[in-house]
């Protein structure tokens, strides 16, 4: 598995410093990410039956989750909530006790929340606007932007981990602090326009293949940061006492305390956050 041949990468480079993102760059740089994709793509469920329901609930599963692991839940949760109306009509134990294993949980309860909207405010149907898409919980700019580009195609500009990393690869090789702001313009011009979604995915799986033959190029940008480790978390934690009271749902903190070997005090604000958040009701 290569990223392409050395000539090809050369040629983008040379290209990029002689004359910019112009015509015959992008040529070359789309030639050498298709060449790639068309011969190692990766296949998902998400991506050969599309919907915009099906593309939601894969993004949100997405961030901030490895891929492999997504791939092992997405098809259960589908099957078992297969639509806007089931999703938001659900028990909330239900979704996150199918989302158990993709961790940050507030994720699953932020997806749900966005069914019930769009149930209740858009007749079932997710809009195909941005502008209106950041207005859900959970969905910044760059998901917004994903979403419009794998449900409807759209020609949308955004930035995530494995496109990043292309284009530091190519045109910032040697660079430090790279800036998405220096980035995106790049993006926006190498769009393949109306194969918006067919791109992305290209840019993703190099990205990818990227990250397992070169390493992970993304230290060289300017919003990099060093993700802290999950044992011994405060997340870590959050899990544990979440995933106790929906087996056991009238757990005190201290019977959950005792049960998990933690500090009552420690699990007594994890419940408060929880109660909070909406992840369970007080009385507990």
């Amino acid at each position: 598995m290569v990223s392409t041949t050395p000539q090809d990468l050369s040629r983008c480079r040379q290209l990029f410093v002689a004359q910019g993102m112009k015509a015959t760059t992008r040529r070359a740089f789309r030639t050498a990410i298709y060449r790639y994709f068309d011969q190692h793509g990766r296949e998902f469920t998400w991506r050969s039956q599309i919907s915009p329901y099906r593309v939601l609930v894969s993004e949100i599963m997405l961030q901030q989750t490895q891929t492999q692991r997504v791939a092992e839940k997405f098809t259960a949760f589908i099957q078992a909530l297969p639509d806007f109306t089931q999703l938001a009509a659900a028990p909330q134990s239900e979704v996150l006790g199918l989302w158990k294993g993709l961790g940050y949980n507030r994720r699953a309860l932020n997806l749900q929340r966005t069914a019930q909207l769009v149930v209740d405010v858009y007749g079932g149907e997710l809009p195909s606007d941005p502008e209106l898409l950041v207005k859900f919980p959970g969905i910044g700019k760059a998901t917004a932007a994903s979403i419009c580009a794998f449900a409807f195609n759209q020609d949308r500009v955004f930035i995530e981990t494995n496109i990043r990393t292309v284009f530091i690869h190519f045109f910032f090789p040697e660079a430090h602090e790279v800036d998405d702001k220096q980035l995106m313009p790049l993006i926006a011009a190498t769009l393949d326009t109306g194969k918006a979604r067919r791109w992305y995915y290209a840019l993703m799986d190099y990205g990818v293949m990227i990250k397992k033959t070169i390493g992970n190029l993304n230290r060289q940008s300017r919003h990099y940061t060093k993700q802290s480790p999950f044992v011994g978390s405060h997340r870590q934690l959050r899990g544990m006492v979440l995933q106790a009271l929906l087996a056991s749902p009238r757990l005190t903190a201290d019977q959950l305390a005792g049960h998990l070997g933690k500090e009552a005090e420690l699990v007594d604000q994890v419940m408060d956050e929880l109660i909070e958040e909406g992840f369970v009701w007080g009385g507990n």
